[in-house]
């Protein structure tokens, strides 16, 4: 399959692409190398990638790239690109979010509409639902998020399913929920945790620690996108990992395995649910989703992936033959 993937260079993205050419696909990768966090991250997510066949890299902003000539010769378009993060979402902060999570999705749906794309996997997040009304989260719950990013990932979404219906855009959207593994995003809890574990640092809790997550593994969740693209399904669907942890236990598990961490205790945050547990029914039935990685597995994998950040990674270009290689 010929695959675009956007936000190509991010954690979960770097990781698709890994996954797609190891399966034969060839692959087109668009980002623009924010600065959400240190882009010299996002150039080491992408060294492996550059210069292998099968792989080019466009680097530029979704909403002034031209995505027709792209998304003409592709089979399926994995839609990953976004501004991430829960409590960066309030305030003046929010114009960033609107437009890179649903101004730019409306601009990839109406590429995808225009050039009659065969399949498109959007991915959504589990802060559609907030705090929900029952666990394990069926799909069929009445989304109520309670963060301003969880407001973008439901428009988003919901871009998708109107497209979807008016047009026929074949759109998958998965409701990700706490991905976690190698090359983690550096804000995100379970890379400060080694972080401060490995530094001798303390951790800044925010909360009294039993907020629980039901964590995924980004190899399962890369697998589960693949297979949602080769799938005849659409619609929605949530991707969980299958059980539920505490913050708490992952602390504990975390000084098992690299060295016990001093936690400083503070108030909980503004937007941050209190739950999540997917129901991932839909998901297995639809295009057979199993996760298989267990937390204690997938967290001695992202301890053993931590490295000091690679400063001469290199740059990220576009490939100076076009998006797509030679067959």
């Amino acid at each position: 399959m010929r695959a675009v993937v956007t936000g190509a260079a991010g954690f979960i993205g770097s990781h698709l692409c890994e996954h797609l050419l190891a399966h034969g696909d060839e692959v087109v990768g668009v980002d623009a190398l924010t600065t959400f966090y240190d882009p010299a991250r996002k150039e080491r997510n992408l060294a492996p990638l550059l210069g292998r066949d099968g792989f080019a890299l466009h680097r530029g902003d979704l909403l002034r790239t031209p995505l027709r000539p792209l998304f003409a010769a592709a089979d399926v378009v994995y839609h990953l690109a976004g501004q991430p993060g829960v409590r960066g979402s309030w305030g003046d902060e929010f114009a960033v979010y609107l437009r890179r999570n649903v101004l730019v999705t409306q601009h990839v749906l109406e590429a995808a509409r225009d050039t009659r794309l065969p399949r498109l996997v959007f991915a959504s997040s589990s802060s559609v639902y907030g705090d929900a009304e029952t666990y394990p989260t069926p799909e069929t719950l009445r989304p109520r998020p309670v963060s301003p990013y969880g407001v973008t990932k439901l428009a988003a979404e919901q871009l998708c399913e109107t497209y979807r219906a008016v047009f026929g855009v074949p759109a998958v959207s998965l409701r990700l929920f706490s991905v976690y593994g190698p090359r983690q995003r550096p804000d995100m809890a379970f890379s400060r945790l080694i972080t401060a574990a490995r530094a001798g640092r303390p951790f800044p809790l925010y909360g009294d620690g039993g907020q629980s997550r039901d964590f995924t593994y980004v190899g399962d969740v890369v697998a589960a996108m693949r297979a949602a693209a080769r799938s005849g399904w659409t619609g929605v669907a949530n991707l969980g990992g299958g059980s539920e942890v505490t913050l708490r236990q992952i602390i504990a598990l975390l000084g098992e395995l690299t060295a016990p961490v001093r936690v400083v205790p503070g108030p909980a945050r503004p937007g941050d649910a209190r739950r999540t547990a997917a129901d991932i029914t839909l998901a297995r039935q639809a295009f057979g989703y199993r996760p298989v990685t267990d937390i204690r597995t997938g967290l001695a994998a992202m301890v053993r992936a931590e490295a000091p950040l690679d400063h001469g990674a290199r740059p990220a270009v576009g490939h100076p033959h076009g998006y797509w290689a030679p067959r």
